[in-house]
């Protein structure tokens, strides 16, 4: 993994409508640029927004008129800034509950989550069975990249 960020990469966490949590900011802004850089893909600007399950709600039926919960949202702007940019909504009540689910840690949920949010921006998909097996398997490769885990 790479010793130090460069200038030129972002990424932001914020906690939105929750309180903040505890987790190893730097660790994971390395491992982030690791993945993008293992990908071959150039690293731009991240916005990680923790938030409640009824926020990312409100943006999924704003934006996407989807009328469901879920874990994460993920806005793609690589297009715009021709690099690994966007923002990505991460539910921190679903995160809760599917590590519970899966009898796996918060953090290690949360950074399969991330990960999979990072896999969406570079231009991985999980619209069906292959796309997802695809998406899991990078997951999973990446989960045990993640020497703070």
């Amino acid at each position: 993994m790479e010793k130090h960020l460069p200038d030129s990469f972002h990424i932001e966490f914020v906690f939105n409508e929750i309180d903040q949590f505890p987790f190893p900011e730097d660790s994971i802004r390395k491992w982030i640029l690791a993945i993008i850089h293992k990908e071959k893909k150039e690293a731009g600007n991240l916005n990680f927004i923790f938030c409640s399950d009824d926020f990312v709600l409100a943006i999924n039926k704003q934006y996407l008129e989807h009328d469901t919960y879920t874990d994460i949202l993920t806005f793609d702007y690589s297009n715009d800034f021709g690099n690994i940019s966007g923002d990505i909504y991460i539910s921190v009540d679903m995160v809760q509950f599917n590590a519970a689910k899966f009898e796996i840690s918060f953090l290690e949920e949360l950074s399969r989550v991330m990960a999979h949010g990072v896999l969406h921006i570079i231009g991985y998909k999980d619209k069906n069975d292959e796309e997802t097996k695809v998406m899991r398997e990078k997951e999973n490769y990446y989960l045990k990249m993640a020497d703070f885990l």
